[in-house]
């Protein structure tokens, strides 16, 4: 049986009275290297995140949602709402003939902004390009002329660019990146209060370096880059949080949080060299870069107050695929035909709704990048709550075997075990063929022996 995985949507033109008409504001944030172990309402003993758990309360916390390890590859499937098989190329780019979600919400109407971690390639003219009439971002090259040549970053004393040009040293020399990020997409929010508007915040909290934010005691001092200092990593988990914190607190002073859906995601999991204690005693070790759970299982929380659910805890499967047509429904754009996507909305599930939940998720994983081992990693799997099946045969009750230790040879006498491989196989048949750039995949061996180097 083949496997039926695209939606067909078409984006057709609204009329300017429609495009101001009933139309939410939408709020996409995603925090870098953050993976569910760090947020107090999945479960975190280690990290205060206040903030992000009130939204989880007043709105629907999803226990599956599903990235890719590493950035790159995230980020251009949850704006592009395709498996990187079909339009990912290189580490850092995101190839000029795709549409973004930005380009799609913007032709309905919307203003658009992103601010935060760019790092997609292309100059001062390619996030206008891809759809939005506004940036402040990191990563992004293409202007000759460095103002500030101690300039670095993106934590104190920050290169960031503005709309088409790099900051100035004054507005940078004693700045924290992350909060002239926040403070630029706070002005977006005013300055378009009475439009709809989308606002992608692709944060750069918690990326390595691991060091003091503002609120910490080392602020004006501090340590060299290779810091892997994790009590500033607590810290710059707390500080993520407070920003999120000042948005939503925007959102609610503007009266615009029943007119505004707020989605926040991680883009993989968790640096290796963090370890993470959980409520319930169990220790988990990041796994960004790797297929296993701790890279690429990512908290996802949505809050619509009066239109979404509220206090609501989903088991439905998310894929990175499903936030675009997620977006394109919420923007009254889920139309008909038009382009081939492997995403479903999740919106009738935000709204407390059945809908038509996925029954797998997939990840194809080929960074095709040179440093950091992340090559070593490349494969495909398929997966539900439970099981997962890798591309090479390996399959593994991940639910009770999170780090894959123990490959099952022989499963027909677990429930469901056996009817699951069978439909994940047709699943992964279902793919175009895999075309391998760079080394071998990890065996799961490798992975154990890896993570337990970093612990």
């Amino acid at each position: 049986m083949k496997i039926l995985f695209s939606l067909l949507v078409v984006f057709l033109p609204l009329s300017s009275a429609l495009s101001r008409a009933g139309l939410p504001n939408l709020v996409l944030i995603m925090a870098d290297d953050m993976g569910i172990e760090c947020l107090g309402s999945y479960g975190s003993a280690d990290y205060e995140t206040p903030n992000l758990d009130r939204l989880a309360e007043n709105g629907v916390r999803f226990e599956h949602c599903y990235s890719t390890p590493l950035c790159t590859p995230s980020r251009v499937q949850i704006m592009t709402g395709k498996y990187g098989f079909r339009n990912y190329v290189d580490f850092g780019t995101l190839p000029l003939d795709q549409k973004t979600f930005a380009n799609l919400l913007k032709d309905s109407g919307y203003a658009t902004c992103i601010a935060g971690k760019w790092q997609l390639g292309g100059d001062d003219k390619t996030p206008g390009h891809f759809g939005f009439d506004q940036y402040c971002v990191s990563h992004l090259g293409g202007l000759e002329e460095i103002p500030d040549k101690e300039a670095k970053g993106r934590f104190a004393h920050p290169l960031i660019q503005q709309d088409g040009r790099y900051l100035p040293g004054d507005r940078i020399r004693e700045a924290y990146g992350p909060d002239l990020f926040c403070d630029y997409l706070l002005e977006f929010i005013d300055a378009n209060q009475d439009r709809p508007f989308f606002a992608y915040y692709p944060m750069v909290l918690v990326h390595t370096p691991l060091v003091p934010t503002p609120d910490s005691l080392e602020w004006s001092d501090p340590p060299q880059r290779d810091s892997k200092d994790s009590r500033h990593f607590a810290e710059m988990v707390r500080y993520a949080d407070k920003l999120v914190g000042r948005i939503v607190e925007r959102i609610e002073k503007r009266g615009l949080l029943e007119e505004t859906l707020i989605l926040f995601t991680g883009d993989n999991g968790t640096h290796v060299s963090v370890s993470s204690e959980l409520q319930n005693g169990s220790t988990i070790q990041g796994g960004k870069g790797t297929m296993l759970d701790t890279g690429t299982r990512v908290p996802l929380i949505a809050s619509w107050k009066g239109v979404g659910a509220r206090g609501l805890v989903s088991e439905d499967l998310v894929d990175f695929t499903d936030f675009l047509p997620t977006l394109l429904e919420a923007g009254g754009r889920l139309d008909a035909i038009g382009e081939e996507l492997d995403g479903r909305s999740f919106l009738p599930q935000i709204r407390g709704e059945k809908g038509e939940p996925r029954q797998w998720v997939f990840c194809h994983y080929d960074p095709n990048v040179p440093f950091g081992g992340f090559q070593l990693h490349a494969g495909r799997w398929a997966r539900n709550q439970r099981f997962k099946l890798y591309e090479d045969g390996r399959f593994y009750d991940v639910a009770n075997d999170p780090r894959e230790q123990n490959d099952l040879q022989s499963f027909e006498r677990i429930p469901g075990a056996s009817s699951t491989m069978k439909m994940l196989r047709e699943v992964l048949a279902s793919m175009p063929p895999w075309v391998e750039k760079g080394a071998p995949h990890r065996s799961s061996e490798q992975n154990r022996k890896y993570l337990e180097s970093v612990e």
